[in-house]
């Protein structure tokens, strides 16, 4: 899998510590990241997710990473801005973090994790273990109702300047319910969703790039005088110029 990453068209490569390995081979997981890590990247970013902060393999997962130095180290289970904190202490300079919000207690935090600092960069949504902790009653990774839990992430992250990632869609092979899960993140802001094999990755990559034409309609309604005024038989104002401004950014045509 660590040989393969790097060909494939992913915005971003996480390399797992934590809920992919099983506890025996956890030191073994570390020393082969770490290994593969200082070889070079594994993608346009490289990301290692450590374990969580209440558990025995964190310290030392943070002190393999500022040895391996990814460009991000990803935090399960955040639940106040001192695990971000705590986190930073232990890393060198340089290495940005995300922050999985996937518990009760990290949702009712989430707008002071967001606020944190120290390098933090995005909130990511994980489904599965927000749900145990919520006590919803399903047995599939991204299954059960989780609107407020995306909306509220998705509005800390937007305030505190931000990225919002949603989490896995764990059904392989599953190509509707896929694109349904990410059209629902989209329609919600995020910026983009995990995947967790190769063959959802162009699906996810579709939903998340504006098409063509939605760009041209986003320039045209740039191109007016910034009144309001009448175009392709709806009102556009200021408020649909930050629209397009937002589409245009997403497409990689505004900075």
């Amino acid at each position: 899998m660590l040989a393969k990453a790097p060909s494939l068209p992913a915005d971003e490569v996480v390399v797992d510590l934590e809920d992919g390995v099983a506890p025996a081979d956890k030191e073994q997981a570390r020393e082969l990241a770490v290994a593969t890590l200082k070889r070079g990247p594994l993608g346009e970013t490289t990301a290692l997710r450590v374990n969580g902060r209440s558990t025995q393999w964190w310290e030392d997962d943070l002190r393999a990473a500022a040895d391996a130095r990814p460009d991000v180290v990803v935090l399960p289970k955040v639940e106040s801005p001192e695990d971000v904190s705590a986190a930073a202490e232990l890393l060198p300079p340089g290495i940005d973090l995300e922050a999985l919000i996937e518990t009760a207690r990290g949702l009712v935090e989430v707008e002071s994790i967001a606020a944190a600092g120290h390098g933090l960069e995005a909130l990511v949504f994980g489904p599965a273990d927000m749900a145990a902790s919520l006590g919803v009653p399903v047995l599939t990774i991204g299954a059960g109702n989780s609107e407020y839990a995306l909306r509220r992430i998705v509005a800390a992250a937007r305030a505190f300047g931000l990225q919002a990632v949603d989490g896995p869609h764990a059904r392989l092979g599953d190509d509707l319910g896929l694109v349904v899960s990410a059209r629902r993140a989209l329609a919600h802001g995020y910026d983009g969703k995990w995947v967790i094999h190769p063959s959802q990755i162009e699906p996810v990559n579709f939903v998340f790039t504006p098409s063509p034409a939605d760009v041209e309609r986003a320039q045209r309604i740039l191109a007016t005088d910034g009144g309001a005024e009448r175009l392709d038989g709806e009102m556009v104002d200021e408020a649909a110029r930050k629209l397009a401004e937002s589409l245009l950014r997403r497409a990689g045509q505004l900075s």
